[in-house]
């Protein structure tokens, strides 16, 4: 039966680390792969992780099962940054569960969409390439509409467009934050419009919230899916701990719900218990568990604040510099020094990608993402001056 299966093609960001580990040139800059950097290159620990693994290290007693919702003391900690401190659980309408990353929050909540009779979602392309595969995976239909204009802002119009037409079995598919991958994100007026779209159209909002802090700050990053959630009657938010606590091969998230009642809320996620059991069983325990002994100590908290406010520093930094530039051969650079998070695209052809990588050892997707945290203060002039070289 194996015989069967058909050969697939190699992941492009895998095949992008091989060659940049095979090139012998000491200025390579590496700017496919998803993880922070600091100016020097590293991706480290945080220092209140190291703490509170130490404390789960000397505290923990048992590594009995927690079950398919898993560590609820986590799922709980985290409620007050993602919803606003006054009223967290919007009076029993918003309860969680972990799962496996945010990849494994976001496929459960298009599992539960799916389930509860979703059979498309409108989602802004570009986005982040596994929404779509793990709708395909799941057997729902992806319906496209453009996310940014050639001006380096949201396109609104097309969003309109596409809410304006949706069906009574569409949800619709945002990215709370630093959008991933073209750093685009809605405005707080633009949030506040959506809201009312969304609403008045009566489809779901499954809110991906993947990159909160690294944008703007904790609360300012929180204020478009508080916005969305504050006038629609239900929703799925797919949360990731693995940008903001630094713990990415520890697969670190949350999926939320929120629905008309507690009791409602119940359903909802005695559902998202059924199909976690069948996919992974239970979520991995030591990632989270660590995330509860941060938000549960007042000193590893503003620790954990910290660090998240220096990564924020760094990345900003890098975007007032790059937004500086102007404009470079064929690329304007300033409208990059409005954008926010890990990601922006380069506006660059496959032959000029590949001439970046050729001629000068700049490292980048196919499409012209870069992680701008592959960027310091040292390469960045040299990154500059090869998009000016490849698009003169």
């Amino acid at each position: 039966m194996l015989n069967n299966l058909k050969q697939q093609p190699a992941d492009a960001l895998l095949a992008l680390i091989k060659l940049h580990n095979a090139d012998p040139r000491e200025d390579k800059i590496d700017l496919g792969v998803g993880v922070y950097r600091t100016d020097t290159g590293a991706t480290p620990v945080f220092e209140s992780v190291k703490a509170a693994e130490k404390l789960l290290l000397d505290t923990q007693d048992s590594k009995a099962y927690l079950g398919p919702e898993g560590d609820m003391g986590f799922v709980h900690a985290l409620m007050p940054y993602v919803f606003g401190a006054a009223n967290p659980t919007m009076d029993g309408r918003i309860d969680g569960m972990q799962a496996p990353g945010g990849t494994g929050a976001v496929r459960l909540a298009v599992a539960l969409a799916k389930k509860a009779g979703v059979t498309r979602i409108l989602m802004g392309t570009p986005s982040w390439p596994n929404h779509a595969q793990i709708a395909a995976d799941v057997g729902v239909e992806i319906k496209g509409f453009n996310h940014a204009t050639k001006a380096g802002v949201a396109d609104m119009d097309a969003l309109r467009e596409a809410i304006a037409g949706a069906q009574a079995t569409d949800a619709i598919m945002l990215h709370g934050c630093c959008h991933n991958p073209t750093g685009i994100d809605y405005t707080n007026a633009e949030w506040d419009e959506i809201a009312g779209l969304i609403k008045a159209k009566g489809i779901l909002p499954i809110l991906d919230l993947a990159y909160q802090g690294l944008g703007q700050g904790m609360e300012e990053d929180a204020y478009g899916i508080r916005r969305v959630l504050a006038e629609v009657p239900e929703a799925l938010i797919a949360y990731s701990c693995d940008k903001n606590f630094g713990y990415y091969r520890d697969r670190v998230g949350a999926l939320y719900v929120l629905a008309q009642n507690a009791d409602a809320v119940n359903i909802v996620l005695s559902n998202g218990a059924t199909l976690a059991r069948a996919a992974w069983s239970m979520p991995p325990d030591h990632g989270g568990a660590v995330v509860r002994l941060i938000l549960s100590d007042a000193g590893l908290t503003a620790s954990w604040l910290n660090e998240l406010d220096v990564m924020r520093a760094r990345m900003n930094e890098v975007r007032a510099k790059l937004g500086s530039a102007g404009v470079q051969g064929s690329v304007d650079f300033a409208p990059f020094g409005t954008q926010n998070g890990l990601f922006s695209i380069v506006p660059l052809t496959g032959d000029q990608v590949l001439a970046m990588r050729e001629k000068h050892g700049v490292y980048m997707a196919g499409s012209g993402r870069i992680n701008v945290a592959g960027l310091t203060m040292g390469n960045i002039d040299k990154f500059i001056a090869a998009v000016a070289d490849v698009t003169a």
